[in-house]
């Protein structure tokens, strides 16, 4: 009997049942195949235009659609003919290549200025793992840069000998990488994902004499592809991505602070000299770029230049390769966020900090981005390499949301889904609210409650593909998973939810058809979050797959969307097939 009863229950584990295409798919099948048995590539054309959204869709494009279906499902080399059946429309709209859910190309406009962009931001680019003891490397650079990243940090540190210059985080365990190698990786590896500027931010703890070699190593590896302005003067507008493609960028604090140190040593790798918190500490200070030592901008010029004067003449360099200058005026966190007309910047903030700031000086907040560049980083205490919510710097304007692209979490994928915009080429035009200026003076305030402008209709018909990309026993060990949906928006407060389906038991590829609806007031910074987990009545219930995607990318109409794993790599076959229809509000 035993035995019987365990055979019963593997046979159930095993059993995978191919779902029947949902009744909307259904349904759209005999509408455009006029009622037939089959569908014309005139018919899918139609189908493309009126449900898909796909205006500009050709003959030859529904055609192309026909002849690859027709290929990979019956591997026919001479067609014998060139129409669908409904299953070979339902495999078309669940296919993840030839039906995606947001547009892959670059679609933006390109020409404003770098301010204008919320950019791919790594923090700590160099560490393989946790924030106090892994080893430091070029690999995450690699990788990160493969993804799409834009701004890679760097933390320069004297090596033991003090003659060269090491990659690694200072006053902790991590073990070194020479700067040299990361510095060839970056040229290497810098736009085999996009064209537009990569952007080196360099945390300073270098003597002149190793300033000067770093200037050295910088322009002898970058050669062509560095961009510093011509003459020896600050920006007074940044550039475009366009104006910047296939071009390596230089930020950091222009040097200054080690004028006294050659002479007096004092400073001797003070925490000030960094643009991270003190490990294990609260930040004290405004910001990382703080380094507030009572100068005014006119005595920095007249060390500058004297810098000039009395350093070698790489040295000099060194400060003219710094496009991107970072640092803040004295005073305090007014002071700090100063639009100056003459001249740009960036101003780095701690999460804590910048929370502060957006609950005192919001509106302050977002015109100083509207002009200058504004980078956000973790706080010191964040060992573990996590993040922090992203969506407050993006809804107060700041481009550089600095994360630990080698984390995990939900954090992190907010942040990938954000760049899977514009062709996941790492820039994303910020909205039109974030960079315009009213005629009195105003700009947006990201406290303000603002009435519903978008309603997204979001329906989850189905999931495929655990069967093949998991093990039989993953989820259950002996019968198979009951799978449910989670469904929601991250975006600013009023938009922000999560909704879930019905569990369906005992199911490899699970049937839901389940349609959720959310208002949204600002949908263009709203990202559509989905998840997938595993009921476990007597555990945790198990992680399936998750994707994060920004809502003003979506194509409307019914897609496939593939699913990733818990660091963002893609699931080879896992995908759910769904339905989006995003519309305007009306005004009453």
């Amino acid at each position: 009997m035993g035995s019987y009863r365990m055979c019963v229950c593997f046979t159930r584990k095993f059993r995978v049942t191919e779902a029947e295409p949902p009744a909307d798919v259904k349904d759209a099948f005999k509408k455009y195949a006029e009622g037939g048995t089959y569908m014309t590539a005139e018919q899918l054309r139609r189908f493309l235009v009126d449900v898909q959204g796909d205006g500009g869709a050709s003959i030859s494009d529904a055609e192309k659609v026909v002849e690859h279906v027709l290929r990979t499902r019956h591997h026919l080399a001479k067609f014998t003919r060139h129409t669908l059946t409904l299953d070979d429309f339902h495999h078309y709209l669940f296919s993840s290549d030839l039906n995606p859910p947001i547009i892959n190309k670059v679609h933006q406009a390109m020409t404003a200025p770098l301010s204008h962009y919320f950019i791919y931001t790594g923090h700590n680019s160099y560490l393989t793992g946790n924030q106090l003891s892994s080893d430091c490397s070029d690999v995450p650079i690699i990788k990160a840069l493969k993804r799409g990243v834009r701004v890679v940090e760097l933390d320069i540190w004297p090596n033991s000998t003090k003659d060269d210059v090491h990659v690694l985080h200072g006053r902790t365990l991590t073990t070194p990488v020479e700067l040299i190698k990361c510095l060839k990786s970056i040229k290497e590896h810098a736009f085999s994902a996009s064209p537009y500027p990569v952007i080196i931010t360099l945390e300073d703890h270098l003597t002149p004499d190793l300033q000067a070699k770093v200037a050295k190593m910088i322009i002898e590896t970058c050669g062509e592809m560095l961009f510093y302005p011509e003459c020896d003067c600050v920006l007074r507008e940044f550039p475009s991505p366009e104006e910047l493609k296939y071009r390596i960028i230089i930020s950091t604090k222009p040097p200054k602070e080690y004028l006294k140190a050659a002479s007096k040593n004092t400073r001797n790798n003070s925490a000030k000299d960094s643009d991270e918190d003190e490990w294990g500490k609260e930040p004290q200070d405004l910001t990382a770029d703080q380094e507030d030592d009572g100068k005014s901008d006119s005595d920095i010029s007249d060390e500058n230049e004297a810098y000039d004067n009395e350093r070698p003449l790489e040295a000099a360099d060194y400060k003219r390769l710094i496009a991107i200058h970072a640092g803040k005026p004295k005073g305090g966190l007014k002071d700090a966020l100063k639009v100056e007309l003459d001249k740009v910047r960036r101003l780095s903030l701690s999460e804590q900090t910048l929370e502060k700031a957006a609950e005192s000086h919001g509106t302050d907040v977002v015109r100083f981005t509207q002009k200058n560049i504004l980078r956000i980083y973790p706080k010191g205490t964040r060992f573990n390499s996590s993040n922090y919510k992203p969506l407050v710097g993006w809804m107060h304007g700041a481009q550089m949301v600095a994360f630990n692209m080698q984390g995990y979490g939900r954090a992190l994928w907010l942040m990938h889904g954000m760049f899977r915009s514009n062709g996941g080429c790492g820039y994303v035009k910020k909205p039109d609210f974030l960079t315009n200026i009213c005629p009195d003076g105003q700009v947006f305030d990201p406290k303000e409650v603002l009435l519903v402008k978008k309603t997204l209709k979001v329906k989850v018909y189905m999931g495929d593909g655990w069967h093949l990309d998991f093990k039989q026993t993953h989820f259950d060990l002996y019968s198979p998973p009951d799978f449910y949906c989670r469904v929601g928006i991250a975006g600013v407060p009023a938009d922000s939810i999560m909704k879930k389906t019905r569990t369906k038991e005992d199911n490899w590829t699970p049937v839901w058809e389940e349609e959720f609806t959310f208002p949204l007031t600002v949908p263009e910074l709203a990202l559509l979050r989905i998840e997938v987990h595993e009921y476990d009545m007597s555990e945790k219930d198990d992680f399936a797959g998750q994707t994060c995607l920004p809502v003003s990318e979506l194509t409307p109409g019914i897609r496939a969307v593939p699913l990733f794993d818990r660091k963002g790599e893609k699931l080879h076959s896992v995908r759910l097939l769904m339905r989006f229809d995003l519309s305007e509000t009306p005004r009453k």
